[in-house]
């Protein structure tokens, strides 16, 4: 059995259940929920960098999202959803980037709105992760075609889109932006996989 050191609300913890579930794997899955802001958090002991997710297997911890997919990956010998070699890899890579860069200025946004203290939030630096955010959608939506397969490029899309649903209704109304990202959401919104990992509202 493995156990995830998760948060409900992360969407990189949420990448990776989706992904444990779309490989098969999901049912070996302890889940331990961690409050990492937690003055008496222990995330420390299986993670040093005090950071969800954190998987911790017989072979070892692992720590970040991409880590942890990799691993559930190679478990159960099934399709792999991030390809060994060839074009189909590149693709799956290069969208990742994309869609992962997007969840991590999504994130950073969201500390410094609602974890820094209100008199020293810095509205440049929340403006740069909009603007970080909205480019990566410009180039996902230019490379909706390459999200028709499960792996892990579609996963990670996926679940940045469900965070900014979570968190940024307010502020940035991809679906008006990106149309044919709100079409593949639509569709891939309906998995299983999806649905069973939804996050509480904000």
């Amino acid at each position: 059995m493995m156990k995830l050191r998760y948060s409900p609300t992360s969407p990189f913890v949420r990448k990776v259940l989706v992904f444990a579930d779309e490989v098969g794997v999901v049912d070996r899955i302890d889940r331990v929920n961690t409050d990492v802001w937690s003055t008496s958090t222990d995330i420390f002991k299986d993670n040093p960098l005090g950071k969800v997710p954190a998987l911790v297997t017989n072979d070892g911890v692992f720590v970040g999202s991409f880590a942890c997919c990799d691993y559930l990956d190679r478990q159960n010998g099934a399709r792999r959803l991030i390809p060994d070699t060839g074009a189909a890899r590149w693709r799956a890579m290069q969208v990742h980037g994309l869609a992962d860069g997007a969840m991590e200025a999504a994130v950073a946004y969201v500390i410094e709105a609602l974890r820094r203290p209100q008199d020293y939030v810095y509205q440049g630096n929340l403006d740069r992760q909009l603007d970080k955010i909205a480019r990566a959608a410009d180039a996902l939506e230019a490379r909706a075609g390459d999200l028709a397969e499960v792996d892990l490029g579609s996963v990670t899309t996926a679940c940045t889109l469900g965070y900014l649903d979570l968190r940024f209704k307010e502020k940035f109304d991809w679906r008006a932006r990106a149309p044919k990202l709100a079409a593949f959401y639509a569709q891939f919104a309906k998995r299983p996989s999806m649905q069973k990992t939804a996050p509480p509202p904000s």
